[in-house]
């Protein structure tokens, strides 16, 4: 029986893994790929009575900030990076003449470019130094695929398509079929095109099963991965550069400051925004006049990184303290800092001074009674438009509307569906914001109307491209 343990650490906000790998004999532990709020990582080791010696990433991550540096700061890990990222900071250069021995296992590495230029994996190895147990792959090799490379700019995708290839058949899939395959980039990450909702695997399902790893030759192989991608969000194109630097260190989730009605509209005529982390429901019913409205579970992380500009001065506002505390870890692991504090009393403490404002919202059926009176806008991804959509809908991504011309008529109401209300929601906040003011939520989405039995078409979208 192995005497190590591996433990994952799922985010499903940002679709991503992270991995503890502990010794139960040795007492001490590697940290893999882990985000920025440290507290979960640190209390699993001290549950598993474990010394952090190393804390490593697969890549200068593009959807996160790393916690290596928070990690090392409170426990004294050594930072372990991609000898080709360059960071800016005290760091153990990693290539595949490192190996990392804690005795009851070997991290060995192995240089997995593709997904980006730098990309290393991590081959645990079986104490007797020949036996590879578990492959650590970051965004080299993922359940169904594998990392997208096109982050980097169009300049670059083809060349790092033609690195990823060969990473994967040259020497992934060299490894033994029972290898276990732990990726970081998983469902819900925008780093992928839409895969397996599982989140580990094997080299022999993977070489089985992977369209990428079925390819016959790589043209084929980069057609497949450069297809199906999604838009991804707007904050991606500052992390790398943050990660490479190093991020300020915070030392622990921050805790914010109460603000009162008269604070929070000080800052706000200063340009401070309100983020309203609360359900759509109850901002649809009452919110603060030019506010950002994402769910705590939106994800929030996805949609406020890409609809709210990177560096902006935010207050949050929630239902409770535990949505309060949520929004803030969430928007430190994507590199919003500066959170300035909350609306205390929440919007019945600002509607006692200031105003609110309201959303309109229709059924599905009062939708299809009225359709001839709105302009209606499906804010969904492509893929789940060209899947079927209401006939006279024109199509136009929800993480487009803060960044691109709007070709939406102003002397019309717009009615804004997406698949269930959530991210329609968000369209509406921004949408005000961008002075449309004459919006109308579809309650349920398209779900709603599937679910009432009314017809769906397919066809292309006018409004894919501008």
């Amino acid at each position: 029986m192995a005497d190590y343990f591996i433990e994952p650490f799922v985010d499903t906000g940002l679709g991503n893994s992270a991995y503890l790998i502990g010794s139960h004999e040795t007492k001490k532990g590697i940290l893999i790929d882990p985000l920025r709020d440290a507290d979960v990582y640190l209390s699993a080791a001290r549950k598993f009575n474990l010394t952090l010696t190393h804390v490593l990433d697969t890549h200068l991550h593009a959807d996160f900030i790393s916690g290596n540096r928070e990690i090392a700061q409170q426990t004294g890990a050594v930072i372990g990076a991609s000898a080709e990222a360059r960071v800016g900071f005290d760091h153990q250069p990693l290539d595949e003449a490192s190996v990392i021995d804690l005795g009851a296992f070997q991290i060995r590495v192995i240089t997995t470019p593709g997904h980006s230029p730098e990309h290393i994996s991590f081959l645990l190895v079986e104490p007797d130094g020949k036996t590879p147990s578990a492959l650590f792959s970051g965004g080299a090799l993922i359940v169904g695929g594998a990392a997208r490379t096109d982050l980097m700019g169009h300049e670059h995708t083809h060349a790092l398509a033609h690195d990823l290839y060969h990473t994967i058949h040259d020497k992934l899939l060299k490894l033994p079929d029972e290898v276990n395959v732990f990726p970081t980039h998983g469902a819900g990450s925008f780093c992928v095109a839409p895969v397996s909702s599982e989140r580990t695997s094997t080299i022999g399902h993977e070489r089985r099963t992977n369209a990428l790893a079925l390819a016959k030759n790589e043209d084929e192989f980069i057609k497949r991965s450069l297809t199906g991608l999604p838009l991804y969000p707007t904050y991606y194109k500052y992390m790398r550069e943050l990660n490479q630097r190093g991020a300020r260190i915070l030392g622990a989730v921050p805790v914010l400051k109460p603000l009162s009605p008269s604070e929070v509209k000080s800052l706000m005529d200063d340009g401070a925004v309100v983020l309203d982390v609360r359900h759509q429901k109850a901002f649809a019913a009452g919110h603060i006049p030019n506010s950002f409205g994402i769910r705590v579970d939106a994800p929030l992380v996805v949609w406020a990184g890409w609809v709210i500009p990177f560096g902006s001065r935010i207050i949050l506002l929630g239902a409770n303290p535990d949505e309060i505390e949520e929004a803030t870890r969430g928007l430190i692991r994507i590199g919003y800092d500066d959170v300035v504090g909350y609306v205390e009393g929440g919007i019945e403490a600002w509607a006692r001074e200031y105003p609110v404002e309201t959303i309109q919202s229709w059924s599905s059926k009062e939708l299809r009674e009225r359709l001839n009176e709105v302009t209606l806008v499906d804010v969904r991804r492509l893929s789940e438009w060209e899947s079927g959509h209401i006939a006279g809908a024109i199509h136009f991504e929800g993480g487009r509307i803060p960044w691109e011309e709007l070709p939406f008529p102003m002397d019309k109401p717009l009615a804004i569906q997406c698949a269930s209300g959530n991210r329609s929601m968000v369209a509406i906040s921004v949408l005000k914001r961008r002075g449309f003011h004459n919006v109308i939520q579809v309650d349920g989405g398209i779900n709603k109307w599937k679910m009432n039995g009314f017809e769906t078409v397919r066809d292309v979208s006018p409004l894919i491209k501008l």
